[in-house]
């Protein structure tokens, strides 16, 4: 069973049937699945089905928590541990689609479920956590586990579960077990309306354009985009919004500098505003309600408690290596920032540049000095083209094929459900897609899964995974065309799912990407180095009209462009993951001012002038509403190992099976089955070094320099 902090962070993922039900209806989420593969029914499912549905799912699962602590027999293994893991299944599932839901397709009504369960479900996670029978047989096998003959994926779920009960208060004392629970169920309702709020003024901003002289410097295709947008509102001209494939091109080319800077502070003061949908009190609650169940579990702060579970293992390891990396790419951050400032000069830019121009003046030094830009590759990267590259990559490396599952219900119809099968043709997982932008769809881009997989009596249970995006929608004729930087979503993503699909382990808690925050990037952003490979986009990449192949010398541009402000962009990752550190180190409650304190933790990097009316720590989702809060740094943290794994495979040929296998069987297959750093060590025979990183990033320089 996922315990309910498993389940939370999972979260980010069905076409709802909107037609009447009669009185005496059944509930699709209780009954068994009439579907292939026990898929779940999204056709059939409504918002009124969950609170029942997890309410009834809860009595289920207490009733086997029950019968597992008053066992008369003594604790064993399977008895206990393994009996904890297989309870729960259905909750685990109809947990899983309404969270993934209010993500990938949320309404109002889904979001009162949401709201309306999480209590539920957090209090129903502290029943078992502060079961007190339960724990003491946890407690004796974890104290006597060297005598058990416990194999190595055992003994971690062991650990696991017992780290679990403990971090769900089962050694705390009764005095503080009340205050435990509702600080629990607190937190699992502020972060859903946290991710209301920025969801809601994302969609409700939007620059209305009439004068197409304030078109001026955008491409084409987004002022066609633009015009769609205007025609879906009924609005005259064109409509630009804070959804990626809107802004983002707005900021990089729009010449208008009055209208980016009006993008510009509407996108960076989400959930700012002084009125009910700012996010200040929330940002302010959750953290101070971290600090305070870290100090009942016995922490002084929430990072050195949340560290613990980590390959960083704690708080100075965190800062030690925050801190060398900031000192080995902030003259290069400083350095691209003044190369930007001279360029917007030489441009004729008079005023000092602010954070509105940076997308604007370094996409067009970029031209200048590597004549790339992403008008110039889109052609060659139209979204089902790179999808099936992809899907070709996975099968060159790793054997697997994807096949189109029409017959699988889904939950929006943009979205495709797909067979992945193994070199044996066995069915490997069900994987979905769903890549578009919509107003129910939270922004970004994530892989979730519907099912994890395990082995239930020697038989591998497929996992459901999938992977949603917000991709520049096809416009008329046009197809959707992929940014360079969406194809390396689209591939950090697509590492995530493998991640999930190819898992092979006995235990569901253990399986794909339940492993340590640090480490769950290692697979996403090892995927993000095909991008730059000549040896790949060879295979694939061709323009969508005449069918031409990227010509070589792109390619050769994209390798050179690689580096290119990547200073700047370490700096300002590092920031985000000061600003983490500073929120979750506290030793005190927080009883200042958001923004004072958020220009504190920025002091260090920040490249700009303060700005009162800008916030970031209010549309922080990864913080305040996803699972990385005092994890933020493992973004970084994961980009050293990716980078050691992938020299790795240049060592060898990017396409050497036998590493790939390596990659398959010591990393993908094995979930948390065993430390990640033993796991790491297996498949590059040594402990991952920086070097890598910094020679790849361009922060690696001559004593000279």
């Amino acid at each position: 069973m996922q315990e309910l902090p498993e389940i939370m962070m999972k979260q980010k993922t069905w076409m709802i049937d909107t037609t009447d039900m009669t009185g005496g209806m059944t509930n699709p989420l209780l009954e068994i699945r009439n579907t292939p593969y026990g898929t779940p029914p999204f056709h059939l499912i409504r918002a009124e089905h969950f609170r029942p549905a997890i309410e009834e799912a809860i009595k289920m699962a207490s009733a086997e928590i029950d019968t597992i602590a008053e066992n008369p027999e003594a604790p064993t293994f399977r008895n206990t541990i393994e009996a904890l893991e297989r309870c729960g299944e259905k909750l685990g599932d109809i947990s899983l689609i309404l969270f993934n839901l209010n993500s990938a397709e949320t309404t109002k009504e889904l979001q009162a479920a949401a709201q309306e369960t999480s209590p539920l479900l957090a209090r129903f996670s502290n029943d078992i956590t502060l079961n007190r029978k339960l724990f003491e047989r946890i407690r004796t096998l974890y104290e006597s586990r060297d005598t058990l003959g416990l194999t190595p994926e055992q003994d971690r779920l062991l650990y696991k579960k017992y780290r679990n009960f403990i971090m769900g208060g089962a050694g705390i004392p009764d005095s503080d077990r009340v205050r435990f629970r509702e600080i629990s169920e607190e937190l699992s309702r502020l972060a859903l309306k946290f991710e209301e709020n920025v969801l809601d003024e994302t969609n409700s901003f939007g620059l209305e354009l009439t004068n197409p002289e304030d078109l001026d410097g955008l491409p084409p295709d987004v002022v066609e985009m633009a015009a769609s947008e205007a025609k879906k509102r009924n609005r005259q001209g064109w409509v630009f919004t804070l959804h990626y494939p809107s802004y983002m091109p707005f900021m990089q080319y729009s010449s208008k500098r009055e209208l980016r800077e009006k993008m510009f502070r509407a996108y960076s003061s989400r959930a700012f505003h002084n009125d009910e949908k700012d996010n200040r009190e929330l940002v302010a609650k959750m953290v101070n309600l971290r600090l305070e169940i870290a100090g009942i579990l016995g922490y002084k702060n929430f990072a050195q408690m949340v560290l613990e579970d980590r390959m960083a293992e704690n708080q100075s390891n965190v800062e030690k290596f925050l801190d060398d990396l900031f000192t080995a790419s902030h003259k290069a951050a400083l350095a691209d920032f003044k190369d930007v400032e001279e360029f917007a000069s030489e441009s004729g830019h008079r005023d000092k540049i602010e954070r509105w121009d940076w997308a604007f003046y370094s996409e067009k030094l970029k031209l200048k000095k590597h004549s790339i830009d992403d008008e110039l590759l889109k052609p060659y990267f139209r979204l089902e083209k790179v999808r099936d590259a992809l899907f070709g990559l996975a099968g060159t490396l790793y054997g697997i094929q994807f096949r189109p599952a029409p017959e699988i219900p889904v939950y929006h119809p943009e979205v495709t459900a797909w067979e992945v099968r193994d070199r044996d043709h066995s069915l490997l997982a069900i994987f979905y897609t769903d890549f578009h932008p919509r107003e129910g769809k939270q922004g970004g881009a994530w892989m979730t899964s519907y099912r994890e997989q395990r082995n239930d009596n020697g038989e591998r249970i497929i996992p459901f995974i999938s992977i949603v995006t917000n991709f520049t929608r096809p416009n008329g004729n046009k197809p959707s065309l992929l940014t360079f930087n969406e194809l390396t979503t689209f591939l950090h993503e697509f590492g995530h799912a493998l991640h999930g699909m190819l898992s092979n382990c006995n235990y569901e808690s253990l399986s794909g990407t339940n492993v340590a925050r640090d480490f769950v990037e290692l697979p996403s952003q090892f995927m993000e180095n095909w991008a730059f490979e000549k040896e790949w986009l060879d295979k694939w990449a061709e323009h969508y009209q005449t069918g031409e192949k990227i010509p070589a010398e792109y390619i050769q541009r994209i390798r050179d462009a690689e580096t290119f402000n990547e200073g700047y962009a370490c700096n300002r990752q590092l920031g985000f993951g000061f600003l983490d550190m500073a929120w979750h180190s506290l030793y005190e409650p927080f009883e200042g001012d958001v923004s004072d304190f958020e220009a504190a933790a920025f002091s260090k990097t920040e490249l700009f002038s303060f700005d009162r009316s800008l916030n970031m720590s209010c549309s922080f989702t990864h913080l305040f509403g996803g699972g990385y809060a005092a994890g933020y740094y493992g973004y970084k943290w994961a980009e050293v190992l990716d980078a050691d794994a992938f020299s790795f495979f240049r060592e060898s040929g990017i396409f050497n099976p036998s590493v790939a296998d390596s990659f398959r069987k010591n990393i993908l297959e094995k979930g948390d089955a065993e430390k990640p750093m033993d796991l790491y060590i297996k498949f590059r025979g040594k402990e991952p070094s920086m070097e890598a990183f910094l020679k790849r990033s361009g922060l690696k320089r001559d004593d000279k320099n």
